[in-house]
């Protein structure tokens, strides 16, 4: 059997630490995931922590798709980390063919957010980080 050759060419990932100075409550996060869904580009985020997830997608029938792009998405920034000894990642930002996505920890929250190609991520960030 032959194995098909993966590549990298349709996504990069870029990763890097941000300054959080307060801890964000669950009912602050969700409101602020709420208002950075309304932006224009934001396709929709996954919020989990260990006990409970929200999700809300512009289109429902690929919550699943999104679920495990989110969840490897964590995996492989945790084990590039460890490799590479970068230390704690705290959001690392993956930049696909047609979409991008920011995976961030903040506290136990685990979030993914997905956009379109061409939103500007530091927008977001700051909507996320600023109170």
């Amino acid at each position: 059997m032959v194995k098909k050759k993966k590549t990298l060419q349709e996504t990069s990932v870029i990763a890097g630490p941000i300054v959080v100075g307060e801890t964000i409550s669950g009912d602050d996060l969700r409101a602020r995931l709420e208002e950075i869904k309304s932006c224009q580009g934001v396709i929709g985020y996954i919020l989990r922590n260990a006990n409970t997830a929200s999700i809300d997608l512009d289109d429902p029938a690929k919550i699943i798709d999104y679920a495990v792009l989110s969840s490897l998405a964590f995996d492989v920034s945790r084990d590039f980390s460890q490799l590479f000894d970068l230390g704690e990642l705290e959001n690392a930002i993956f930049d696909g063919k047609n979409i991008k996505m920011l995976s961030i920890t903040i506290g136990q929250n685990r979030i993914s957010i997905f956009t379109e190609k061409d939103t500007d991520l530091e927008k977001i960030l700051m909507k996320l980080h600023t109170s």
